[in-house]
């Protein structure tokens, strides 16, 4: 794994761990050791990411993950819905995004982490993302992630090549 591949990560479970803290005696599920939270463990636990989500997500996470996806700033754009404009006033004054925009920026690194959990490493899931898939209708994955119901379709296909069911 790549020095700069582990300090994303690193950065992301820190600050994925932060949230979890702040969240913890809210709505967050007992069961989550705050020293043990992953960005992984986090995903498992639908009832604290339904939690962070609708606190919002901080700007400093967002760039985080921005770090940690394949995507490029348009992507960005396009998934969040917000002009360039707008999302550098988020930058320029470290705000929360709605929860609907939170939603969207958590749902685009647990398409990562699985795509990257399937292939191994970031340019192998890139080139997926980027190909026409017989599976999903000879759509490349990328562009069925606008919306929730395209971003279902691509996990679970993620989840068909992990356990080697091709169609």
């Amino acid at each position: 794994m790549a020095a700069g591949k582990m300090d994303i990560e690193r950065k992301l479970n820190k600050k994925i761990a932060s949230l979890v803290r702040e969240a913890k005696g809210k709505k967050a599920s007992p069961f989550i050791k705050i020293d043990d939270t992953t960005f992984g463990t986090f995903l498992s636990d639908k009832l604290l990411v339904i939690n962070i989500i609708q606190q919002g997500i901080p700007y400093s996470l967002f760039n985080i993950v921005q770090d940690y996806t394949p995507f490029e700033m348009e992507d960005w754009l396009i998934f969040l819905d917000i002009s360039s404009k707008t999302l550098m006033r988020y930058k320029e004054n470290e705000n929360t995004f709605k929860p609907i925009q939170s939603e969207k920026i958590i749902e685009m690194a647990e398409v990562t982490h699985t795509g990257l959990e399937v292939f191994g490493n970031m340019e192998k899931f890139r080139l997926w993302l980027n190909t026409p898939n017989f599976s999903l209708g000879k759509s490349k994955p990328m562009d069925l992630l606008k919306n929730s119901y395209g971003k279902d379709l691509v996990l679970a296909e993620l989840t068909h090549i992990n356990h080697g069911i091709l169609a």
